[in-house]
Parts: structure tokens; C-alpha cells; sequence
């Protein structure tokens, strides 16, 4: 590995088969807008030649011996069964010996049918579920275009994935709505057999109101407590029995290990995007203009991964960090969250500081005693 490797290390990259295209038609989706990149986005769909380049060169640019792809949208599943099929054959077919492949796909799961359970189950898929929690709590925010609701549609999919013995994972949007019944939620997911749950705050800064919110993001005290409460219940009776991927980012901490999850790690830049048409963006929260650092057509995966424009992108995480986060004492646990989030001002003045920061401060400082007691009985072995 080069020293200008070293920065990342590792890396996801969402890849965007069908571009922001969705069947649905979520009030809080960042991502459709993005179909206006694209012309209308109606027919867009990544080609053979520009996903055999990206198999070829993202399987070059992994260095260890599993290579993961993370298909994601809009709904990754509208570039239907047989892109997948066509997928997979690429990575049979350029993976050198000694490597193998994991592919994971996040998706609203209102599509699954029989023939999708089949093909990820038999190809080892890892199969991400967005829901939001149960019935009116999934419903408020996640309809279809005439304002359908999607909550049976989606809880279907699930129950298809789970039934085929499919690795099925939830990723929830913590927002406004579902953020005051954290244990109906929590009860919800565990009563359907979710063993992986990730927790996604829902944030979206208004351009009328410096430091302002939008009325479905969740305010930052009710993100921490929305966790606290969650994170009791586990405590008390789910502990090696379901996962929940903020719970595991904070106990890394205590081993000195570095966080799986990118919006806790000190630098960004280790999962960009790659559009169907070839284009690689800095971040999936980030896809602009600005941060268009290239395309795969005329550019290698490897080389725009370690771009001085990606590398920039990435250390102006830790660059920017406020002196109030600095001095944090779970500093560690949170290193300013995700750069899309840090529009208010800190107590000293300095702008810069994350939205959410007050609930992250109250969560983490709350888990902090489970943590150490973790890492105390580990060392004792």
C-alpha cells in the first residue's frame, strides 16, 4: 500500500445502478432530486461496459481478500434481477484467486418478490430494509408517488428476506415523528426477528434559517434520548442477541479500534458514490458539482478513491472540528459526526459544530459506564 493510500483504511463505495430513480416517494429522501443531474432519469440505467469496468477496477483497488459492492439508489432493485445476474457474473469472472466478493444492496423492499429472495439468498446477499418502525410510524414520512402508503409493502419484503433465511438488516430514519416512541419502534423491530438495526438521524438544515431545521428532522435532544431509551432495553435484555450498529461504534472505542461507521471516523472520503453513468462523487451526501471528482470511463476507481481532491475532502473532516468538540470528553466516540450536520454555532462562537451534538453528548455520555465496564471485563480474560 502506497503512503497515499494509508489515509483510507478501507473503503464502500454506493454505487447507483438506476441512478435517484424510486418507486416511492419519501418526503425526507435527499437523493431525488438528484434525478435532475441526469436529464429526467426516467431511462437511467448503468451500462455493461461501465459496470464491468467499475467490477473490474473496484476488484483491483482491494487490497485485502474480500471484495464488498454496496448497491444503493433511489431503489437499486429498478435496475431489475438481471443487472444483478450480470453483476455477479463480472465478479465470477475477474476475481483473481485468493479473493472473494460480498455484496450488499439497500432497498425500501416494496419489490421483493420470490424470485429476488431467491437470488440473494443463494448468492449470500446482505439485504439492507428501510423502515421507520411500525404501521402510522413507517407511514407518516415513506408513501408512494399519490401519497400510498408503503408500510405492508415493506414489511412483506422483510418478512420474504427473513423467511428464505436472507441476512436482512433494518436502517431506520430517526426523524420528528417516530423519535417519541423509541421502545414501539425498538418493540417493533425485535417482535419481526431484526437482529441488525442501524439508527439514521434525520437532519435537514433550512437555507431561510441559519442553524434551522426542517419540522420532520429530529431535534437533537430527541435523537439522544430516542437512543438512551433504546439503548436500556438492550442493556436489560438483548445483549448478544440483536445488533445495533451505534451501540457497536461506541464500544469500539474502548478497544482503541476504528469506527466501521463513516460518520464517526476522524477523516470522510471512505465511501463516495458512483453514479450509473460512471461518475464518482465524493459522498453520498455530497452530490454536487463541487465534489465530482471524476468518471471511471477515463479515470480508475483507485485513482479517484486516492485523489487529492477525495483526500482533501476527507481531512477537511478533522481540519474543520471546532476547539468545543476537540476538548469533548467522548471526543473519541462521535469526532464531530458527519460534516452535513455541522451548521450551528458552538458556546465559544465557533461555527462549525454538529446539529445533533447535544443528543450524541447525552447518548454517548450515558453508555460511557457500559463501555468502560466492556472494556474492564475483557481485559481481565
Amino acid at each position: 500500500m502506497t503512503e497515499t493510500q494509508n489515509y483510507l483504511p478501507e473503503f464502500q463505495i454506493f454505487v447507483k445502478p438506476a441512478g435517484a430513480r424510486c418507486n416511492l416517494r419519501c418526503r425526507y429522501c435527499y437523493y431525488l432530486d438528484k434525478l435532475s443531474l441526469y436529464h429526467d432519469g426516467s431511462d437511467l440505467l448503468m451500462t455493461d461496459e461501465i459496470l464491468g469496468k467499475y467490477i473490474i477496477q473496484h476488484i483491483e483497488a482491494t487490497e485485502g481478500p474480500v471484495v464488498f459492492f454496496s448497491w444503493h439508489g433511489g431503489e437499486p432493485l429498478l435496475a431489475g434481477i438481471d443487472f444483478y445476474r450480470k453483476a455477479l457474473e463480472f465478479q465470477r469472472r475477474h476475481l483473481p484467486r485468493g479473493k472473494s466478493a460480498i455484496n450488499g444492496i439497500q432497498t425500501n423492499s416494496t419489490l421483493i418478490d420470490r424470485d429476488w429472495t431467491w437470488l440473494f439468498r443463494m448468492e449470500n446477499f446482505i439485504v439492507g430494509v428501510s423502515m421507520d418502525g411500525p404501521g402510522e410510524l413507517h407511514n407518516h414520512f415513506r408513501r408512494g408517488p399519490s401519497g400510498r402508503t408503503s408500510f405492508s409493502e415493506t414489511l412483506r419484503g422483510f418478512e420474504m428476506l427473513m423467511q428464505e433465511g436472507v441476512s436482512a438488516e433494518i436502517l431506520c430514519v430517526v426523524n420528528s415523528f417516530n423519535a417519541e416512541y423509541p421502545l414501539a419502534v425498538y418493540d417493533f423491530f425485535r417482535n419481526i426477528g431484526a437482529e441488525n438495526i442501524t439508527f439514521l438521524p434525520l437532519v435537514e438544515p433550512r437555507p431561510d434559517l441559519p442553524g434551522g431545521v426542517s419540522p420532520a428532522s429530529v431535534s437533537a435532544d430527541a435523537f439522544g434520548s430516542f437512543l438512551i431509551a433504546i439503548f436500556d432495553e438492550w442493556v436489560e435484555k438483548d445483549i448478544g442477541r440483536i445488533k445495533i450498529q451505534i451501540f457497536e461504534e461506541a464500544a469500539r472505542t474502548a478497544f482503541n479500534q476504528e469506527h466501521t461507521l463513516c460518520i464517526f471516523r476522524e477523516n470522510c472520503g471512505a465511501v463516495p458514490v458512483i453514479e450509473a453513468n460512471g461518475d464518482f462523487y465524493s459522498c453520498d451526501h455530497f452530490v454536487n458539482s463541487e465534489n465530482l471528482v471524476g468518471n471511471i470511463g477515463n479515470n480508475s476507481v483507485a485513482g479517484l478513491l486516492y485523489s487529492d481532491k477525495q483526500k482533501a475532502f476527507g481531512l477537511a473532516k478533522s481540519c474543520s472540528l471546532p476547539y468545543y468538540c476537540k476538548i469533548c470528553d467522548v471526543r473519541t466516540m462521535c469526532n464531530g459526526e458527519c460534516p452535513k450536520n455541522r451548521f450551528i454555532t458552538a458556546p465559544d462562537g465557533e461555527p462549525g459544530l454538529n446539529y445533533l451534538c447535544s443528543g450524541y453528548k447525552a447518548f454517548f455520555r450515558h453508555c460511557l459506564p457500559f463501555v468502560r465496564a466492556v472494556a474492564e471485563g475483557w481485559n481481565r480474560k
